[in-house]
């Protein structure tokens, strides 16, 4: 904590941990799922911006809207059941996270203009500063970590 005394910043000696913004949604794979898994990442982004001033702009906004509904696409395509999308932020980046009930892993395929179809988790990539996969006790959760540009 900080106190203002005369235009000067002075340390208090009191450190106030800070938690990440965090909501998590829950989705029956129903048609319009993935509409409104978007709708819930963009009340996010706008929550996010409003209590952490964090600087998102139009690009950065429309990614990570791309990167839940690659996700979510995934999810809704490769289970048998329903899926909880989570989001998390600070004001220096947002990680978006899906767990669905299938334990099979998804797989990057090699670049091929010619295919059609199965370029999710290759646009994931490209716009996420990381990416895990793993099992959980249900299935699996799949995590894409964005930084958002200053």
């Amino acid at each position: 904590m900080t106190e203002h005394l005369g235009g000067v910043v002075e340390p208090t000696g009191i450190d106030v941990t800070v938690e990440p913004l965090r909501r998590a949604a829950h989705y029956t794979g129903e048609p319009g799922c993935i509409a409104e898994a978007r709708d819930f990442a963009a009340r996010f982004l706008q929550q996010l911006r409003t209590e952490w001033c964090a600087t998102i702009d139009g690009r950065t906004h429309g990614e990570l809207l791309l990167v839940v509904s690659e996700l979510v696409t995934n999810a809704e395509r490769h289970s048998n059941g329903p899926y909880i999308l989570d989001l998390e932020g600070t004001d220096s980046a947002v990680t978006v996270a899906v767990y669905d009930s299938s334990s099979a892993l998804p797989r990057v395929f090699p670049k091929d203009p010619r295919r059609i179809g199965r370029h999710g988790l290759e646009i994931v990539h490209a716009l996420a500063a990381e990416i895990t996969v793993e099992r959980v006790p249900v299935g699996k959760r799949v995590r894409a970590r964005v930084e958002l540009r200053c």
